[in-house]
């Protein structure tokens, strides 16, 4: 399975800067068609919580964007977008559509960052979800649950090997970021894949560092601060030889 991050800087509050400069990158780099392309937490307005600016209904312009970005080059898109709900509700979420540019399936972020006022301006989600992409499973994520490995296990008990960690996470908290995505492939013998952006918005600075990890724990790539797309192919047969080689899932007991 081949993996695409794309990685830049999120113009504030502008759809269609954001959308040119991904499908700019995306034609620079013309992933292998079949490959799984992942964009940022939010991509196209930034982490603002003004859903009166960011939350869009079923059938807008980024889903339209990522419906004929999906199709134009024949890939696997997950990105993150606001998704508004009925009686003014809006949703953090991440969205998956396949190569004929049909959605697959929609993730909505389960933790809000309370810290930063999320939980006043967005509703959670429901629950873990799973999709199946090419020959394996993925789950997604969005930035703030990488902090709760809970969800990453229950992932794992649904067949998940690839959990994929879509964010805008802040230069302040870098190593937090690095850390934790190495933990969750290591307790999961999972690859976990997090895309997070670079610049600045109006209140945080950005460090980039998209990786891959490995089920061992290896960053198997690091895009430093670069924008760019950033391609990795993923080694699924080790991943399930590591598996059963090594006993930790089938050894755990849940209470």
């Amino acid at each position: 399975m081949r993996i695409a991050l794309c990685q830049f800087d999120i113009a504030w509050l502008d759809r269609p800067k954001n959308y040119a400069t991904v499908r700019h990158l995306v034609e620079s780099r013309k992933p292998a068609e079949g490959s799984l392309l992942v964009l940022p937490e939010m991509f196209s307005t930034g982490f603002s919580l003004d859903t009166l600016e960011t939350r869009e209904w079923p059938g807008g312009d980024t889903e339209n964007f990522l419906s004929d970005l999906a199709q134009d080059f024949g890939l696997y898109v997950l990105a993150g977008l606001v998704r508004a709900a009925s009686a003014g509700a809006a949703r953090n979420e991440a969205t998956l559509v396949g190569p004929r540019g049909r959605e697959l399936g929609r993730y909505g972020k389960l933790h809000l960052f309370s810290a930063a006022g999320e939980d006043r301006a967005h509703s959670p989600g429901d629950g873990v979800e799973t999709f199946p992409v090419e020959n394996t499973i993925v789950a997604p994520f969005v930035c703030y649950d990488l902090r709760f490995p809970e969800i990453f296990r229950m992932a794992v008990q649904k067949r998940a090997e690839v959990l994929v960690v879509i964010a805008n996470w802040p230069t302040v908290r870098v190593d937090h970021w690095v850390t934790l995505l190495r933990a969750r492939a290591i307790e999961n013998l999972a690859y976990v894949i997090g895309v997070n952006r670079i610049g600045r918005d109006p209140e945080r600075e950005y460090p980039g560092r998209s990786l891959v990890v490995d089920p061992r724990g290896e960053v198997v790539m690091d895009a430093g601060d670069r924008a760019g797309v950033f391609e990795v192919e993923l080694d699924l047969a080790g991943l399930r030889a590591w598996r059963e080689e090594f006993p930790a899932l089938r050894d755990a007991r849940y209470f």
